[in-house]
């Protein structure tokens, strides 16, 4: 079972953080990158199946520059919230607080970014723009394809739905094209089709992408 622990990021400011440790010595580490509903259950457990999986597993929390202990649900309130959340913290404090993610962990061996929904494009930014990854895996990550132009500094899987009707599957088609080294897949799913407490969750979507998603990250971390 997993638990809050504290980071401090490089500019000195402490945060919250989900850990989830495996049982035995850990293949490496992962850092998971919330939706815009917070480091809510859905994101916990998330966790704890990477950690099942022989993975250190630690997911920063990137709203509590704004506001503290961010746990949300789905609702369209919650979407709002998240929302305006997600717009006050940016991506430049968001990769502030996954490095020191990153880094509570590296002793552990490689280290990969997992992101979904808006931490989908964070770990994408995070590929490009921070070192110290092994590799980043982007669930249908909105403001990836307005990012195209980065280029990641390492390898990168990416999950997308080809019903997401803020991604247009067009426009992941044209990033397949600029990015050929990614290993980029498309779902007949919906956004947020990986997550079982939404209504777009898909069963068969979500267990082809995390078996993809494990192959990669033994191909890449360990």
């Amino acid at each position: 079972m997993g638990r809050f622990i504290e980071l401090t990021a490089g500019d000195g400011f402490r945060l919250s953080a989900w850990r989830a440790d495996p049982v035995g010595t850990p293949r490496g580490a992962i850092v998971v990158a919330q939706e815009i509903f917070g480091v809510n259950s859905h994101i916990r457990s998330v966790c704890e199946g990477f950690a099942a999986d022989g993975y250190i597993a630690i997911a920063p929390a990137l709203f509590d520059r704004h506001e503290p202990g961010v746990d949300i649900g789905y609702t369209p309130e919650d979407v709002a919230k998240g929302r305006a959340l997600k717009a006050l913290a940016g991506i430049d404090t968001a990769l502030q607080d996954v490095a020191a993610a990153r880094d509570a962990v590296a002793a552990s061996g490689k280290v990969a970014v997992v992101g979904y929904c808006w931490g989908g494009y964070v770990a994408w930014m995070a590929a490009a723009r921070l070192p110290g990854f092994a590799c980043a895996i982007a669930y249908y990550g909105g403001g990836i394809l307005d990012a195209a132009a980065e280029v990641p500094r390492c390898p990168l899987m990416g999950h997308f739905g080809e019903r997401d009707g803020g991604i247009p599957v067009a426009g992941v088609r044209e990033l397949m094209t600029k990015h050929p080294q990614a290993e980029i897949f498309i779902y007949a799913a919906d956004h947020g089709f990986n997550c079982d407490q939404r209504a777009a969750y898909d069963a068969a979507a979500a267990k082809l992408a995390r078996e993809r998603t494990l192959q990669f990250l033994r191909r890449q971390v360990g």
